[in-house]
């Protein structure tokens, strides 16, 4: 089988969407959403294997990164591209696997329109329905703004530092965020939090698995992950040894293996 991806792109108000189809068409479609100021690239070890283990594929470039430029990246406005290319295709339901960001879009996708989801894959990701401490909030609140002060030559290192171990990991993520200016990308920090909304007596009702790195230290994502894998009872939880924030780079076999078998049983 083929494994190589069809770009396209969807005109939509304001910013040219980019993204790629491959795999059959009668196969279910799996949906991947790459992690904030990154691009689809993220999942070219991922993608033609899964393609090979008899899924669909469709992922793309979220609006202000990646070739989906020039846009301003809006959670909102996030959503309703995704939902846009969906109905283009006339998908009703998939499964979608998120990193990072990309994960905290698919539980606002479950949130608002769970009919179209069938499941979930959570890869480094926090959980948008917590109830977060005042030091949270107030590291937020203080904690954003404050990027903006940073050099950013620097900052794009250190997170790239904090996110991945291997070196061509590390220079792929700086070159991907270099496509955002200094601006961007406190906006795009800024906005990804506007997916954080108590909702205590929400449960996610749709099979779920969430993977983490053991030593990733972005955010509170690897203190909640147990948290939230006890709140949604349809949930598979995995702690992957010697992995930080990109989970699927630093351990790309474990990460495949635990994909693909979630989803011969949930897509």
């Amino acid at each position: 089988m083929s494994t190589e991806m069809q770009e396209f792109i969807l005109e939509r108000e304001n910013c040219p969407i980019h993204y790629w189809l491959g795999g059959s068409e009668n196969a279910p479609l799996v949906v991947f959403t790459h992690g904030a100021y990154i691009d689809h690239r993220e999942w070219d070890m991922t993608i033609p294997l899964v393609i090979n283990a008899g899924y669909r594929v469709l992922t793309w470039d979220l609006r202000g990164h990646g070739k989906s430029r020039p846009g301003i990246f809006k959670v909102t406005d996030a959503l309703k591209d995704l939902l846009a290319i969906l109905d283009l295709l006339n998908v009703k339901q998939a499964g979608f696997v998120g990193h990072s960001m990309g994960g905290n879009i698919h539980q606002e996708l479950v949130f608002k329109f769970p009919q179209r989801v069938k499941s979930l894959v959570m890869a480094g990701c926090t959980w948008n329905f917590q109830k977060l401490t005042r030091i949270e909030e107030i590291s937020i609140k203080i904690g954003v703004p404050m990027l903006g002060w940073y050099p950013y030559a620097t900052l794009l290192r250190q997170m790239a530092e904090v996110s991945a171990m291997h070196a061509k990991d590390k220079a792929y993520m700086i070159e991907a965020f270099s496509v955002l200016s200094k601006q961007e990308f406190v906006q795009v920090m800024g906005e990804a939090t506007a997916c954080l909304h108590h909702e205590p007596d929400y449960f996610i009702p749709k099979p779920m698995l969430l993977i983490v790195g053991d030593k990733d230290k972005t955010g509170n994502i690897r203190n909640i992950a147990p948290v939230w894998a006890k709140h949604d009872k349809d949930c598979r939880f995995v702690v992957v040894p010697n992995a930080m924030h990109c989970v699927n780079f630093d351990a790309p076999e474990v990460f495949l293996q635990e994909l693909l078998d979630f989803l011969s049983v949930n897509a």
